[in-house]
C-alpha cells in the first residue's frame, strides 16, 4: 500500500533537522565571484556532505523513521548512485542491511562507493529501475523499500536545506534546484514557500532530459519522448510521475532548461571558484542561474552532488 500524496509542512522538516543533527553537514553557502556587474549567486556546497551528496539529507531521515520491525528487515533502494549511497550510509548507522537497484550506468565511483558502505548491489538497465521507481516494488527483493524521492520522510530531510539557506541568506530572492526525480525542488520548495513564499524556486533540467519542462507546458506528468543519457547520471529522468507532479507542482514557480556544455561549463567554474568537484547534475542550477533566465538575485544554487569518476570530469571541464 502507497501512502497517499499530502504536502510537506514545516513541522516535518522541523523535525527532520532535529533527527539528522551529527549525521549531516550543515553546508556552506559561499558567494560565487563573477566580478564586478556579474549576478549575485550563492552556491549551496551539498557536494560536501559525507556522501558527497544532498541524498544523504533524506536518506538518513526515512531510515531513522522508520520503525524497529520495518528496519530489523533491512532496507532497498533504487539509484544511480547517489540515494544508494546515502541510505546504505544510513543504514550502516543502524546495522542493518542494505540493497541498492543500480542503474548498471552509473558511474564507477558510486558503485564502488555504495559497495564500500555495505551496500550489495542488484545492477538494472535505467528502464527496469525507473519502471521499479514508479511501481514502488522490485520482484525477489525483500526488506523495507526507501523510496529515493517518492518518500515524505525522504523530501523532509532535503527541506533542511531550505532552512539553511534561510538562515544564511535572508535576502534570497530565488532558489535553484536540479530535477531527477523531484524530491530535492519538493523539500527545499516545501521549507522557502513555507517561511518566504515570495522567493522564486526554480528547477533546472539537462535538454537531453527534461520532463518537468515539457509538464509544465503541456499542464500534467508527461513522459520525455528523446530522453538521452549523458554525462549528467544523477538528474533528468524520462518522465514526471503523476505523484510527483502533486508534490512539486504547488511549491515551484518553472523550470530552465539548460545544455550540456552549459552544464560542463559550470562543473568548470564551481572548480575553479570553490575548489570543489561537482558532477553534472550538481551543476545544474548553476548553468541555469548563468542563462540569465532567472528571476532577479540574489540567487541561490544547489550544488547537489560530486560524485563522478576523476577521469570523466577531467575529460568534461578540459
Amino acid at each position: 500500500m502507497i501512502d497517499p500524496v499530502r504536502p510537506i509542512a514545516i513541522d516535518d522538516i522541523d523535525q527532520a533537522r532535529a533527527r539528522l543533527a551529527g549525521t549531516v553537514l550543515r553546508t556552506p553557502l559561499v558567494k560565487l565571484d563573477l566580478g564586478e556587474g556579474g549576478p549575485d549567486i550563492r552556491l549551496k556546497l551539498e557536494n560536501l556532505q559525507p556522501t558527497n551528496a544532498y541524498k544523504i539529507r533524506g536518506a538518513a531521515n526515512a531510515v531513522a523513521k522508520l520503525s524497529d520491525e520495518d528496519r530489523a528487515r533491512g532496507v532497498w533502494t533504487i539509484s544511480a548512485g547517489n540515494a544508494g549511497q546515502g541510505v546504505a550510509f544510513a543504514a550502516r548507522r543502524f546495522g542493518i542491511p542494505c540493497t541498492v537497484v543500480a542503474i548498471e550506468t552509473a558511474p564507477q565511483t558510486k558503485l564502488d562507493r555504495m559497495r564500500a558502505l555495505g551496500a550489495t548491489i542488484v545492477p538494472v538497465s535505467y528502464d527496469r529501475a525507473w519502471v521499479a521507481a514508479e511501481t514502488h516494488e522490485f520482484e525477489g527483493l525483500e526488506g523495507t523499500f526507501v523510496h529515493p524521492f517518492d518518500n515524505h520522510d525522504f523530501i523532509a530531510g532535503h527541506g533542511t536545506m531550505g532552512l539553511e539557506i534561510l538562515e544564511d541568506a535572508p535576502e534570497v530572492r530565488t532558489v535553484i534546484c536540479a530535477i531527477g526525480g523531484g524530491g530535492l525542488i519538493t523539500g527545499v520548495g516545501s521549507a522557502i514557500k513555507a517561511k518566504r513564499p515570495d522567493v522564486t524556486v526554480l528547477g533546472a533540467e539537462p535538454e537531453t532530459a527534461a520532463p518537468y519542462a515539457l509538464s509544465l507546458r503541456e499542464g500534467g506528468p508527461r513522459k520525455f519522448a528523446d530522453w538521452e543519457a549523458s554525462f549528467v547520471d544523477g538528474a533528468g529522468g524520462k518522465s514526471v510521475t503523476e505523484r510527483m507532479w502533486q508534490r512539486m507542482r504547488p511549491v515551484t514557480d518553472s523550470t530552465i532548461t539548460v545544455t550540456l556544455d552549459q552544464t560542463a561549463k559550470a562543473m568548470r567554474l564551481i572548480a575553479e571558484k570553490t575548489r570543489t568537484i561537482a558532477e553534472g547534475a550538481g551543476a545544474l542550477a548553476l548553468a541555469a542561474a548563468l542563462t540569465g533566465e532567472a528571476s532577479e538575485g540574489p540567487i541561490v544554487c544547489i550544488v547537489s552532488g560530486g560524485n563522478i569518476d576523476l577521469d570523466k570530469f577531467a575529460e568534461l571541464v578540459a
